[in-house]
Protein backbone atom coordinates (compact mmCIF):
# COMPACT_ATOMS: atom_id res chain seq x y z
CA UNK A 1 0.00 0.00 0.00
CA UNK A 2 1.61 3.43 -1.16
CA UNK A 3 1.11 6.78 1.08
CA UNK A 4 1.85 10.15 -0.26
CA UNK A 5 1.71 12.68 2.48
CA UNK A 6 1.61 16.92 2.69
CA UNK A 7 2.94 17.93 5.61
CA UNK A 8 2.11 22.56 6.28
CA UNK A 9 2.67 24.36 8.71
CA UNK A 10 5.33 24.95 12.06
CA UNK A 11 7.74 22.88 13.27
CA UNK A 12 5.35 21.31 15.69
CA UNK A 13 3.61 19.97 12.72
CA UNK A 14 6.26 18.47 10.76
CA UNK A 15 7.30 16.00 13.99
CA UNK A 16 3.91 15.53 13.98
CA UNK A 17 4.11 14.44 10.47
CA UNK A 18 7.66 12.57 11.25
CA UNK A 19 5.58 10.44 13.68
CA UNK A 20 3.16 9.50 10.97
CA UNK A 21 5.41 8.25 8.70
CA UNK A 22 7.40 6.58 11.10
CA UNK A 23 4.00 4.66 11.75
CA UNK A 24 3.00 4.12 8.09
CA UNK A 25 6.67 2.24 7.65
CA UNK A 26 6.60 0.40 10.50
CA UNK A 27 3.26 -1.27 9.68
CA UNK A 28 4.55 -2.04 6.39
CA UNK A 29 3.39 0.45 4.01
CA UNK A 30 5.34 2.53 1.28
CA UNK A 31 5.90 6.22 1.14
CA UNK A 32 5.60 7.96 -2.18
CA UNK A 33 6.78 11.36 -3.34
CA UNK A 34 4.35 11.04 -6.23
CA UNK A 35 0.84 11.68 -5.23
CA UNK A 36 -1.07 10.34 -8.67
CA UNK A 37 0.48 7.31 -7.92
CA UNK A 38 -0.68 6.93 -4.25
CA UNK A 39 -3.47 4.68 -2.33
CA UNK A 40 -3.70 7.28 0.10
CA UNK A 41 -2.96 10.68 0.43
CA UNK A 42 -2.77 12.43 3.90
CA UNK A 43 -2.42 16.28 4.06
CA UNK A 44 -1.44 17.48 7.54
CA UNK A 45 -2.72 21.06 7.89
CA UNK A 46 -2.50 23.94 9.59
CA UNK A 47 -5.17 26.20 11.23
CA UNK A 48 -3.25 29.02 13.09
CA UNK A 49 -4.13 31.97 11.16
CA UNK A 50 -6.52 33.25 8.24
CA UNK A 51 -3.77 32.32 5.71
CA UNK A 52 -2.24 28.92 7.25
CA UNK A 53 -5.97 27.50 7.16
CA UNK A 54 -6.41 29.16 3.26
CA UNK A 55 -3.21 27.42 2.16
CA UNK A 56 -4.53 24.31 4.17
CA UNK A 57 -7.62 24.15 2.63
CA UNK A 58 -6.56 25.17 -1.02
CA UNK A 59 -4.20 21.86 -0.71
CA UNK A 60 -6.84 19.26 0.32
CA UNK A 61 -9.02 20.92 -2.51
CA UNK A 62 -6.06 20.58 -4.90
CA UNK A 63 -5.18 17.30 -3.94
CA UNK A 64 -8.80 16.45 -4.34
CA UNK A 65 -8.71 17.89 -8.42
CA UNK A 66 -5.51 15.43 -8.40
CA UNK A 67 -7.79 12.41 -7.67
CA UNK A 68 -10.25 13.31 -9.78
CA UNK A 69 -7.93 13.38 -12.77
CA UNK A 70 -5.59 10.61 -11.99
CA UNK A 71 -6.46 7.95 -9.10
CA UNK A 72 -9.89 7.59 -8.60
CA UNK A 73 -10.29 5.58 -5.83
CA UNK A 74 -7.60 7.18 -4.17
CA UNK A 75 -8.15 7.82 -0.02
CA UNK A 76 -7.89 11.53 0.96
CA UNK A 77 -7.57 12.20 4.68
CA UNK A 78 -7.09 15.25 6.31
CA UNK A 79 -4.96 15.65 9.70
CA UNK A 80 -4.04 17.82 11.90
CA UNK A 81 -4.84 21.46 13.21
CA UNK A 82 -7.50 21.84 10.69
CA UNK A 83 -9.94 19.15 11.56
CA UNK A 84 -9.17 19.77 15.19
CA UNK A 85 -10.29 22.87 15.02
CA UNK A 86 -13.47 22.71 12.31
CA UNK A 87 -14.37 18.80 13.41
CA UNK A 88 -17.69 19.44 13.51
CA UNK A 89 -18.35 21.97 10.31
CA UNK A 90 -15.64 20.18 7.84
CA UNK A 91 -17.32 16.85 6.95
CA UNK A 92 -20.28 18.97 5.30
CA UNK A 93 -17.81 21.62 4.00
CA UNK A 94 -14.94 19.44 2.53
CA UNK A 95 -16.91 15.80 1.01
CA UNK A 96 -14.38 15.36 -1.00
CA UNK A 97 -12.37 14.11 2.29
CA UNK A 98 -12.64 10.07 3.13
CA UNK A 99 -11.29 10.69 6.64
CA UNK A 100 -10.65 13.68 9.31
CA UNK A 101 -7.74 12.93 12.08
CA UNK A 102 -6.81 14.58 14.95
CA UNK A 103 -3.45 16.19 16.53
CA UNK A 104 -3.94 12.56 19.21
CA UNK A 105 -4.18 9.56 15.67
CA UNK A 106 -1.10 10.30 14.24
CA UNK A 107 0.20 6.54 16.05
CA UNK A 108 -3.13 5.39 14.68
CA UNK A 109 -2.86 6.84 11.50
CA UNK A 110 -1.90 3.18 9.38
CA UNK A 111 -5.30 1.68 11.20
CA UNK A 112 -7.12 4.95 9.74
CA UNK A 113 -5.51 4.87 6.33
CA UNK A 114 -7.15 1.50 5.81
CA UNK A 115 -10.90 2.83 6.97
CA UNK A 116 -10.12 5.69 4.69
CA UNK A 117 -9.72 3.52 1.89
CA UNK A 118 -12.85 1.01 2.63
CA UNK A 119 -14.69 4.21 2.80
CA UNK A 120 -13.64 5.08 -0.48
CA UNK A 121 -14.23 1.98 -1.93
CA UNK A 122 -17.67 2.33 0.10
CA UNK A 123 -18.36 5.62 -1.75
CA UNK A 124 -16.91 4.75 -5.01
CA UNK A 125 -19.99 2.06 -5.23
CA UNK A 126 -22.77 4.83 -4.39
CA UNK A 127 -23.85 6.91 -6.72
CA UNK A 128 -21.58 8.85 -9.25
CA UNK A 129 -21.02 12.72 -7.70
CA UNK A 130 -19.73 15.54 -9.38
CA UNK A 131 -16.55 17.51 -8.30
CA UNK A 132 -16.56 20.38 -7.43
CA UNK A 133 -13.91 23.26 -8.42
CA UNK A 134 -11.33 23.79 -5.76
CA UNK A 135 -10.04 27.14 -7.26
CA UNK A 136 -13.49 28.75 -7.10
CA UNK A 137 -14.75 27.19 -3.93
CA UNK A 138 -11.80 26.88 -1.53
CA UNK A 139 -12.19 30.72 -0.30
CA UNK A 140 -15.71 30.44 0.33
CA UNK A 141 -15.63 27.07 1.48
CA UNK A 142 -13.20 28.61 4.16
CA UNK A 143 -15.39 32.07 4.60
CA UNK A 144 -18.37 29.30 5.67
CA UNK A 145 -16.02 27.17 7.97
CA UNK A 146 -15.62 30.59 9.83
CA UNK A 147 -18.96 31.86 10.19
CA UNK A 148 -19.87 28.77 11.44
CA UNK A 149 -17.17 28.41 14.29
CA UNK A 150 -18.17 32.42 15.13
CA UNK A 151 -21.78 31.53 15.67
CA UNK A 152 -20.47 28.50 18.05
CA UNK A 153 -18.69 27.34 20.92
CA UNK A 154 -17.36 23.60 20.20
CA UNK A 155 -16.59 22.90 23.76
CA UNK A 156 -20.63 23.22 24.41
CA UNK A 157 -21.69 21.40 21.14
CA UNK A 158 -22.32 17.78 20.57
CA UNK A 159 -20.92 17.29 17.00
CA UNK A 160 -19.43 13.55 17.78
CA UNK A 161 -21.96 10.64 18.42
CA UNK A 162 -21.21 7.94 20.60
CA UNK A 163 -21.83 7.68 23.94
CA UNK A 164 -17.91 8.02 25.95
CA UNK A 165 -17.10 10.65 27.87
CA UNK A 166 -15.64 13.74 26.95
CA UNK A 167 -12.07 13.21 26.36
CA UNK A 168 -12.48 10.44 24.38
CA UNK A 169 -12.37 9.51 20.65
CA UNK A 170 -15.62 9.34 18.74
CA UNK A 171 -16.38 8.85 15.69
CA UNK A 172 -18.42 11.89 14.38
CA UNK A 173 -21.14 12.27 11.56
CA UNK A 174 -21.51 14.68 9.13
CA UNK A 175 -24.22 16.62 9.69
CA UNK A 176 -25.33 17.55 13.39
CA UNK A 177 -28.83 15.91 13.61
CA UNK A 178 -31.43 17.46 16.11
CA UNK A 179 -30.90 17.61 19.50
CA UNK A 180 -33.55 15.06 20.44
CA UNK A 181 -32.15 12.91 17.84
CA UNK A 182 -28.68 12.89 19.18
CA UNK A 183 -30.10 12.18 22.53
CA UNK A 184 -31.87 8.83 21.31
CA UNK A 185 -28.93 7.42 19.33
CA UNK A 186 -26.58 7.79 22.36
CA UNK A 187 -25.33 4.40 23.25
CA UNK A 188 -25.20 3.45 20.20
CA UNK A 189 -21.88 2.14 18.45
CA UNK A 190 -20.51 5.25 16.11
CA UNK A 191 -20.15 2.78 13.19
CA UNK A 192 -23.93 2.30 13.06
CA UNK A 193 -24.99 5.80 13.13
CA UNK A 194 -22.39 7.08 10.81
CA UNK A 195 -23.89 7.41 6.90
CA UNK A 196 -21.89 5.20 4.24
CA UNK A 197 -21.67 8.28 2.22
CA UNK A 198 -20.09 10.31 5.36
CA UNK A 199 -16.52 10.80 5.76
CA UNK A 200 -14.73 8.94 9.12
CA UNK A 201 -13.79 11.53 11.80
CA UNK A 202 -11.61 10.76 14.51
CA UNK A 203 -10.94 13.76 16.27
CA UNK A 204 -10.29 13.92 20.11
CA UNK A 205 -11.64 16.46 21.75
CA UNK A 206 -9.81 17.58 24.17
CA UNK A 207 -6.02 16.43 22.66
CA UNK A 208 -4.13 14.66 25.61
CA UNK A 209 -1.42 12.66 23.10
CA UNK A 210 2.17 12.99 23.68
CA UNK A 211 4.86 11.08 21.39
CA UNK A 212 7.86 9.26 23.31
CA UNK A 213 10.83 7.74 22.68
CA UNK A 214 9.44 4.27 21.62
CA UNK A 215 7.15 6.05 19.26
CA UNK A 216 8.18 5.55 15.55
CA UNK A 217 9.25 8.80 13.75
CA UNK A 218 10.67 9.22 10.38
CA UNK A 219 12.46 12.65 10.60
CA UNK A 220 12.14 14.90 7.39
CA UNK A 221 14.87 17.56 8.15
CA UNK A 222 18.64 17.36 7.15
CA UNK A 223 20.63 14.72 9.37
CA UNK A 224 22.57 17.25 10.90
CA UNK A 225 19.48 18.95 12.75
CA UNK A 226 16.26 17.67 14.28
CA UNK A 227 13.09 19.17 16.24
CA UNK A 228 13.31 17.81 19.48
CA UNK A 229 9.03 18.17 20.94
CA UNK A 230 9.67 18.57 24.64
CA UNK A 231 5.99 19.56 25.45
CA UNK A 232 2.47 19.63 23.92
CA UNK A 233 -0.46 21.97 24.17
CA UNK A 234 -0.49 25.48 26.14
CA UNK A 235 -2.18 26.76 28.97
CA UNK A 236 -1.90 31.02 28.12
CA UNK A 237 -5.11 32.57 28.20
CA UNK A 238 -4.22 35.09 24.82
CA UNK A 239 -7.21 36.80 23.59
CA UNK A 240 -6.03 36.25 20.02
CA UNK A 241 -4.47 32.55 20.02
CA UNK A 242 -6.73 28.92 19.17
CA UNK A 243 -4.02 26.92 19.85
CA UNK A 244 -4.79 25.85 23.55
CA UNK A 245 -8.81 24.75 21.95
CA UNK A 246 -6.69 22.95 18.95
CA UNK A 247 -3.83 21.59 20.97
CA UNK A 248 -5.04 21.24 24.46
CA UNK A 249 -3.25 22.08 27.66
CA UNK A 250 0.31 21.90 28.38
CA UNK A 251 1.91 18.31 29.05
CA UNK A 252 5.30 17.75 29.20
CA UNK A 253 7.81 15.03 28.30
CA UNK A 254 9.38 12.72 31.19
CA UNK A 255 13.13 14.53 31.00
CA UNK A 256 14.73 10.83 30.81
CA UNK A 257 12.52 10.07 27.96
CA UNK A 258 13.76 13.37 26.15
CA UNK A 259 17.79 12.57 27.32
CA UNK A 260 17.01 9.08 25.55
CA UNK A 261 15.51 10.59 21.96
CA UNK A 262 18.13 13.37 22.32
CA UNK A 263 21.35 10.55 22.41
CA UNK A 264 20.03 8.24 19.62
CA UNK A 265 19.56 11.94 17.93
CA UNK A 266 23.07 12.63 18.37
CA UNK A 267 24.51 9.79 17.51
CA UNK A 268 22.71 9.41 14.50
CA UNK A 269 24.83 12.96 13.34
CA UNK A 270 22.63 15.50 14.02
CA UNK A 271 24.71 18.39 15.54
CA UNK A 272 21.63 20.81 16.44
CA UNK A 273 18.29 19.79 18.90
CA UNK A 274 16.19 22.35 18.29
CA UNK A 275 14.07 22.34 21.12
CA UNK A 276 9.87 23.11 20.95
CA UNK A 277 6.94 23.03 22.39
CA UNK A 278 3.78 25.92 22.63
CA UNK A 279 5.76 27.23 25.71
CA UNK A 280 9.13 25.50 26.53
CA UNK A 281 9.41 27.71 29.82
CA UNK A 282 6.74 26.17 30.97
CA UNK A 283 8.38 23.06 30.59
CA UNK A 284 8.22 20.02 33.66
CA UNK A 285 5.64 22.34 35.83
CA UNK A 286 2.80 20.05 35.34
CA UNK A 287 4.45 17.38 36.40
CA UNK A 288 5.24 19.07 39.99
CA UNK A 289 3.20 17.70 42.51
CA UNK A 290 0.39 18.77 43.75
CA UNK A 291 -0.24 21.28 40.96
CA UNK A 292 -3.28 22.97 41.31
CA UNK A 293 -3.79 25.10 38.55
CA UNK A 294 -1.75 26.21 35.99
CA UNK A 295 0.74 29.88 36.16
CA UNK A 296 0.78 32.49 33.72
CA UNK A 297 1.53 35.52 35.47
CA UNK A 298 5.46 36.29 35.99
CA UNK A 299 5.00 36.60 39.52
CA UNK A 300 3.42 33.02 40.31
CA UNK A 301 5.73 31.34 38.25
CA UNK A 302 8.83 32.92 39.92
CA UNK A 303 7.29 32.08 43.18
CA UNK A 304 6.54 28.35 41.81
CA UNK A 305 9.87 27.63 40.96
CA UNK A 306 11.96 28.95 43.50
CA UNK A 307 9.35 26.15 45.87
CA UNK A 308 9.78 22.90 43.22
CA UNK A 309 11.39 20.11 44.91
CA UNK A 310 15.02 19.68 44.05
CA UNK A 311 14.65 16.51 41.90
CA UNK A 312 11.48 18.62 39.98
CA UNK A 313 12.29 18.68 36.19
CA UNK A 314 12.51 22.10 34.83
CA UNK A 315 13.51 23.74 31.69
CA UNK A 316 16.58 24.39 33.36
CA UNK A 317 17.43 20.91 34.24
CA UNK A 318 16.73 19.28 30.98
CA UNK A 319 19.15 22.11 29.38
CA UNK A 320 21.99 21.07 31.89
CA UNK A 321 21.73 17.24 30.89
CA UNK A 322 21.22 17.94 27.70
CA UNK A 323 24.55 19.93 27.68
CA UNK A 324 26.51 16.94 29.85
CA UNK A 325 25.95 14.38 27.34
CA UNK A 326 28.88 13.55 24.78
CA UNK A 327 29.42 15.29 21.31
CA UNK A 328 29.76 18.23 19.62
CA UNK A 329 26.33 19.85 19.62
CA UNK A 330 24.15 22.78 19.61
CA UNK A 331 21.01 22.78 21.84
CA UNK A 332 18.74 25.66 20.69
CA UNK A 333 15.45 26.83 22.42
CA UNK A 334 12.75 27.46 20.63
CA UNK A 335 8.88 29.35 21.66
CA UNK A 336 10.09 30.64 24.93
CA UNK A 337 7.07 32.87 26.76
CA UNK A 338 8.32 36.26 28.70
CA UNK A 339 6.45 35.63 31.27
CA UNK A 340 7.99 32.54 32.12
CA UNK A 341 11.84 33.58 32.21
CA UNK A 342 13.84 32.91 35.80
CA UNK A 343 16.91 34.48 36.86
CA UNK A 344 17.83 30.56 37.02
CA UNK A 345 17.01 29.83 33.61
CA UNK A 346 19.72 32.76 32.59
CA UNK A 347 22.34 31.27 34.71
CA UNK A 348 21.45 27.86 32.95
CA UNK A 349 22.30 29.29 29.44
CA UNK A 350 25.37 31.22 30.95
CA UNK A 351 26.72 28.39 31.92
CA UNK A 352 26.00 25.77 29.12
CA UNK A 353 28.38 26.08 26.30
CA UNK A 354 26.16 23.93 23.96
CA UNK A 355 23.29 25.73 24.46
CA UNK A 356 23.03 28.23 21.45
CA UNK A 357 23.47 31.87 22.30
CA UNK A 358 19.51 32.40 21.20
CA UNK A 359 16.11 33.52 22.10
CA UNK A 360 13.45 33.10 20.83
CA UNK A 361 10.81 34.88 22.84
CA UNK A 362 7.64 36.03 21.03
CA UNK A 363 6.84 39.50 22.86
CA UNK A 364 3.68 40.53 20.48
CA UNK A 365 3.41 44.03 21.09
CA UNK A 366 5.06 46.66 23.82
CA UNK A 367 2.51 49.08 24.41
CA UNK A 368 0.72 48.36 28.12
CA UNK A 369 -3.02 48.72 26.29
CA UNK A 370 -2.19 46.16 23.54
CA UNK A 371 0.11 44.11 26.48
CA UNK A 372 -3.17 44.02 28.55
CA UNK A 373 -6.02 43.17 25.69
CA UNK A 374 -3.83 40.72 24.13
CA UNK A 375 -3.70 38.84 27.91
CA UNK A 376 -0.10 38.75 27.55
CA UNK A 377 0.54 38.53 31.79
CA UNK A 378 3.64 41.31 31.05
CA UNK A 379 4.32 44.64 31.42
CA UNK A 380 6.61 46.90 29.40
CA UNK A 381 8.85 47.53 32.25
CA UNK A 382 9.21 43.60 32.89
CA UNK A 383 10.06 43.35 29.70
CA UNK A 384 12.54 45.35 29.37
CA UNK A 385 13.93 44.91 32.60
CA UNK A 386 13.95 41.06 31.53
CA UNK A 387 15.64 41.86 27.89
CA UNK A 388 18.37 43.87 29.89
CA UNK A 389 18.93 40.99 32.00
CA UNK A 390 19.10 38.72 29.20
CA UNK A 391 21.70 40.66 27.48
CA UNK A 392 23.55 41.50 30.61
CA UNK A 393 24.14 37.85 31.47
CA UNK A 394 24.56 36.28 28.56
CA UNK A 395 26.98 37.64 26.60
CA UNK A 396 27.08 37.53 22.65
CA UNK A 397 23.00 36.44 23.04
CA UNK A 398 20.69 36.92 20.05
CA UNK A 399 17.17 37.78 20.35
CA UNK A 400 14.14 37.05 18.09
CA UNK A 401 11.07 38.29 18.69
CA UNK A 402 7.67 38.25 16.75
CA UNK A 403 4.80 41.18 16.96
CA UNK A 404 1.41 41.35 16.03
CA UNK A 405 0.41 45.07 14.11
CA UNK A 406 -3.24 45.71 13.72
CA UNK A 407 -4.66 44.18 16.87
CA UNK A 408 -8.25 45.23 17.83
CA UNK A 409 -7.75 48.54 19.87
CA UNK A 410 -4.24 49.69 18.41
CA UNK A 411 -3.99 53.53 17.68
CA UNK A 412 -1.79 55.27 16.50
CA UNK A 413 0.08 55.68 19.39
CA UNK A 414 0.31 52.26 20.70
CA UNK A 415 1.51 51.52 16.99
CA UNK A 416 4.39 54.15 17.19
CA UNK A 417 5.39 53.03 20.79
CA UNK A 418 5.87 49.81 19.34
CA UNK A 419 8.05 51.20 16.84
CA UNK A 420 10.27 53.22 18.94
CA UNK A 421 10.60 50.25 20.89
CA UNK A 422 12.31 48.29 17.92
CA UNK A 423 14.22 51.28 17.57
CA UNK A 424 15.64 51.11 20.74
CA UNK A 425 15.83 47.38 21.22
CA UNK A 426 18.23 46.58 18.35
CA UNK A 427 16.84 43.03 18.32
CA UNK A 428 18.87 40.59 16.24
CA UNK A 429 15.65 39.35 14.89
CA UNK A 430 12.09 40.34 14.38
CA UNK A 431 9.04 39.05 12.48
CA UNK A 432 5.54 40.75 12.10
CA UNK A 433 2.38 39.53 11.47
CA UNK A 434 -0.73 41.13 10.71
CA UNK A 435 -3.25 40.70 13.33
CA UNK A 436 -5.69 37.48 11.88
CA UNK A 437 -9.45 37.53 13.47
CA UNK A 438 -9.75 34.49 14.37
CA UNK A 439 -13.29 33.21 15.17
CA UNK A 440 -13.99 31.77 18.47
CA UNK A 441 -11.26 33.94 19.93
CA UNK A 442 -11.98 36.69 22.91
CA UNK A 443 -10.03 39.29 20.22
CA UNK A 444 -12.33 38.34 17.36
CA UNK A 445 -15.34 39.68 19.39
CA UNK A 446 -13.45 43.32 20.48
CA UNK A 447 -14.48 46.73 19.29
CA UNK A 448 -12.35 48.73 16.84
CA UNK A 449 -11.14 46.29 14.67
CA UNK A 450 -8.70 47.38 12.62
CA UNK A 451 -8.81 47.37 8.45
CA UNK A 452 -7.02 45.44 6.47
CA UNK A 453 -5.31 48.12 4.51
CA UNK A 454 -4.24 49.63 8.21
CA UNK A 455 -2.73 46.55 9.05
CA UNK A 456 -0.99 45.82 6.26
CA UNK A 457 0.87 49.47 6.16
CA UNK A 458 1.61 49.28 9.78
CA UNK A 459 3.27 45.73 8.94
CA UNK A 460 5.81 47.12 6.27
CA UNK A 461 6.52 50.17 8.53
CA UNK A 462 7.87 47.64 11.43
CA UNK A 463 9.51 45.72 8.78
CA UNK A 464 11.51 48.99 6.91
CA UNK A 465 12.24 49.99 10.77
CA UNK A 466 13.37 46.40 11.37
CA UNK A 467 15.26 46.59 8.05
CA UNK A 468 17.31 49.46 9.27
CA UNK A 469 18.52 47.73 12.74
CA UNK A 470 19.20 44.52 11.27
CA UNK A 471 21.78 46.33 8.60
CA UNK A 472 23.20 47.68 11.21
CA UNK A 473 23.42 44.50 13.04
CA UNK A 474 25.31 42.81 9.60
CA UNK A 475 27.56 45.64 9.21
CA UNK A 476 29.32 45.10 12.43
CA UNK A 477 30.13 41.21 12.33
CA UNK A 478 32.18 42.11 9.05
CA UNK A 479 35.86 41.30 9.81
CA UNK A 480 34.64 39.19 12.98
CA UNK A 481 35.40 35.01 12.62
CA UNK A 482 31.73 32.85 13.68
CA UNK A 483 31.06 29.31 14.17
CA UNK A 484 28.66 28.16 11.09
CA UNK A 485 26.54 25.02 10.27
CA UNK A 486 26.90 24.06 6.93
CA UNK A 487 23.47 23.02 5.19
CA UNK A 488 23.91 23.01 1.73
CA UNK A 489 25.39 24.03 -1.76
CA UNK A 490 23.48 27.41 -2.84
CA UNK A 491 21.46 27.30 -6.51
CA UNK A 492 22.10 30.13 -8.87
CA UNK A 493 17.88 31.35 -8.50
CA UNK A 494 18.20 31.31 -4.73
CA UNK A 495 21.38 33.83 -4.50
CA UNK A 496 18.99 35.68 -6.63
CA UNK A 497 15.99 35.61 -4.69
CA UNK A 498 16.46 35.58 -0.51
CA UNK A 499 12.26 36.44 0.23
CA UNK A 500 11.67 34.68 3.15
CA UNK A 501 7.53 33.87 4.35
CA UNK A 502 6.53 31.84 7.15
CA UNK A 503 2.96 31.59 8.54
CA UNK A 504 4.76 30.88 11.92
CA UNK A 505 6.57 33.85 12.51
CA UNK A 506 5.29 36.57 10.09
CA UNK A 507 7.14 38.62 7.70
CA UNK A 508 10.62 37.87 8.42
CA UNK A 509 12.75 39.55 4.88
CA UNK A 510 12.17 41.67 2.28
CA UNK A 511 13.29 40.27 -1.23
CA UNK A 512 16.86 41.76 -1.42
CA UNK A 513 17.07 40.72 -5.04
CA UNK A 514 19.38 43.53 -6.71
CA UNK A 515 21.09 44.44 -4.08
CA UNK A 516 22.83 41.71 -3.14
CA UNK A 517 26.24 41.92 -3.64
CA UNK A 518 26.83 37.81 -4.43
CA UNK A 519 28.60 37.37 -7.31
CA UNK A 520 28.48 33.86 -9.24
CA UNK A 521 31.27 31.77 -7.32
CA UNK A 522 30.51 28.64 -5.45
CA UNK A 523 28.71 29.01 -2.22
CA UNK A 524 27.49 26.98 0.79
CA UNK A 525 24.64 27.85 2.77
CA UNK A 526 25.45 27.97 6.90
CA UNK A 527 23.94 29.68 9.82
CA UNK A 528 25.86 30.79 12.97
CA UNK A 529 23.97 30.16 16.39
CA UNK A 530 21.79 33.13 15.72
CA UNK A 531 20.10 31.80 12.88
CA UNK A 532 17.16 29.68 13.63
CA UNK A 533 16.21 26.49 10.75
CA UNK A 534 14.17 27.98 8.11
CA UNK A 535 12.96 31.29 9.87
CA UNK A 536 16.41 33.38 10.74
CA UNK A 537 19.26 34.53 8.17
CA UNK A 538 21.63 32.59 6.48
CA UNK A 539 25.71 32.61 6.05
CA UNK A 540 26.44 32.22 2.33
CA UNK A 541 29.89 31.00 2.81
CA UNK A 542 32.37 31.26 -0.16
CA UNK A 543 34.74 27.86 -1.54
CA UNK A 544 34.18 24.11 -0.16
CA UNK A 545 32.54 23.37 3.38
CA UNK A 546 31.91 20.24 4.95
CA UNK A 547 28.25 19.97 4.90
CA UNK A 548 26.34 19.06 8.00
CA UNK A 549 29.55 19.60 10.06
CA UNK A 550 30.86 22.66 12.28
CA UNK A 551 33.54 25.76 10.57
CA UNK A 552 35.29 28.43 11.37
CA UNK A 553 34.30 31.64 9.23
CA UNK A 554 35.46 35.07 8.59
CA UNK A 555 32.97 37.85 7.93
CA UNK A 556 33.49 40.27 4.77
CA UNK A 557 30.43 40.95 3.61
CA UNK A 558 26.29 41.23 3.84
CA UNK A 559 23.16 41.83 2.32
CA UNK A 560 20.42 43.10 4.34
CA UNK A 561 19.41 39.81 6.43
CA UNK A 562 22.34 37.73 5.60
CA UNK A 563 25.93 37.72 6.12
CA UNK A 564 28.98 36.67 3.28
CA UNK A 565 31.83 34.49 4.48
CA UNK A 566 34.77 32.27 3.61
CA UNK A 567 36.65 30.02 5.34
CA UNK A 568 38.42 31.11 8.19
Amino acid sequence: MRVGLISLGCAKNLVDTEIMLGSLLKDGLEIVNDAASADAVIVNTCAFIDAAQAESVDTILESAQVREAQNRGQALIVSGCLPQRFRGELPRLLPEVDAFMGIDQVAQVSSIVQQALQQRAQRMRNAERKTRNSKSNAASRLAELNRHLAATTHDQEETLGGSEKFDKTKAAIAQRAPRAARRARVGRPASSIRHPASPLVNVQVRPSYIPDYATPRFRLTPRHFAYLKIAEGCNHPCSFCVIPRMRGSHRSRPQADLIAEARQLIADGVKELNLISQDSTYYGFDLRPNRAASIASPEKFSAAAKNLPATAPTLCTLLRELNALAGHFWVRLLYTHPAHWTDELIQTIAECPKVARYVDMPLQHIHENMLERMRRETSRQYIVDLIRKIRADIPGIAIRTTFIVGFPGETEACFQALLEFIRETQFERVGVFTYSQEAGTRAAKMENQIPDRVKKQRRDQAMAEQLRVARRICASFVGRTIKVLAERETSENELRNTSVVSWEHGLIREASAGRSPLDHRRYFVARGEADAPDIDGRVYVRGEQPLGEFAFVKIIGHTDYDLIAEPA
